[in-house]
């Protein structure tokens, strides 16, 4: 077995850190986390929760040793304990099938993503056909398309679909987006449909949420300056992906999703003489925290934090854990 190389053993070559700001959790993620704390404080263990409350291992993995029990399907929790919705939002079988059974639930939906449910409904209701802009088979995708009947709306994953996309008869037409896409590649699918599809209303308000704009700015600004970039994030996590994808773009030579320290290639570092650091929305600050001791125990690393927005957006939690 090989003994442990000390911190001295590393280079401790010059390296300049750059944090984006902002970093992350989100208001909705925050949200959603604190409804499964304060659900176990007050009804105690166990509480179950319908998919990954958020998409972060970690943090799953804290909850799960606070009393969670994280199930794929609602006839997995038993009727009576309580069940938690996770943020990215439910079809509307979901909460229909727990009052049926007379469950106490809680949904933790990111109030964004409820404003894309309503903003759904409302062109449902004024006859017209949505297309959704959004990843095949993502919960808050499937939660989405599951507030209507089937066949309301029509998926479009890409700008190849936006010109496949046939309209339905002659019915009007609306579009709403998952709130976690990239920014720049959701524009160039609307300039796709848009040319197709002049009529096209824009939506009543911006779908992809200020936090995820916000974090791929911050990104952007990264990319342009940094030869690396590293995202914590967990892999299933689609805006923390979009990260990547954006400091790629942005002229980033290497950009690099993981879950934790731990996850890190240190040849990845070779002839890098700045590195950009930041989050997905649903990662831990302490992830970060770590990521950047890390850092500084292999190189001789100035870490600096970029300038960005500053976000003070704060969610309620529900009534029942309130009152």
């Amino acid at each position: 077995m090989n003994a442990p190389v000390s911190p001295s053993a590393f280079d401790r070559r010059p390296l300049t850190v750059r944090l984006a700001t902002p970093r992350g959790f989100c208001a909705g993620v925050d949200r959603a986390i604190q409804i499964v704390e304060r659900a176990i404080e007050k009804f105690g263990a166990p509480v179950y929760v319908r998919h990954e409350i958020v998409h972060n291992r970690h943090v799953v993995e804290r909850l799960k040793g606070m009393g969670a029990v994280f199930v794929k399907e609602l006839d997995e929790c038993p009727a009576d304990r309580p069940v938690v919705f996770s943020a990215h939002g439910v079809p509307k079988s979901v909460p229909a099938a727990a009052r049926s059974r007379e469950m106490l639930f809680l949904d933790a939906t990111c109030p964004l993503v409820s404003k894309v449910h309503v903003e759904a409904e409302r062109h449902h209701a004024a006859g017209r056909h949505i297309i959704l802009i959004g990843h095949a088979g993502h919960p808050e995708v499937v939660g989405t398309m599951g507030q209507l009947p089937p066949g309301a709306i029509s998926l479009v994953e890409t700008t190849e679909d936006a010109e496949r996309f046939q309209r339905p008869g002659d019915q009007p037409l609306a579009y709403a987006t998952q709130t976690t896409l990239s920014v720049d590649d959701t524009a160039d699918i609307l300039a796709a449909l848009k040319r197709r599809f002049p009529e096209l209303p824009d939506p009543h308000k911006e779908d992809i949420c200020y936090a995820t704009t916000n974090r791929q700015e911050a990104v952007k600004r990264l990319g342009e300056g940094c030869q690396l970039v590293l995202v914590v994030g967990s892999k299933n996590s689609s805006n923390s992906a979009r990260l990547v994808d954006v400091a790629l773009k942005a002229g980033a030579k290497d950009a690099r999703l993981v879950d934790d320290a731990g996850d890190v290639d240190w040849t990845w570092f070779d002839g890098v003489t700045t590195v950009g650091v930041t989050a997905g929305a649903s990662a831990p600050e302490p992830l970060i925290e770590a990521l950047i001791d890390a850092i500084r125990d292999r190189f001789d690393a100035v870490v600096t934090e970029d300038d960005g927005a500053r976000e003070t957006v704060s969610f309620k939690l529900p009534r029942a854990l309130t009152a």
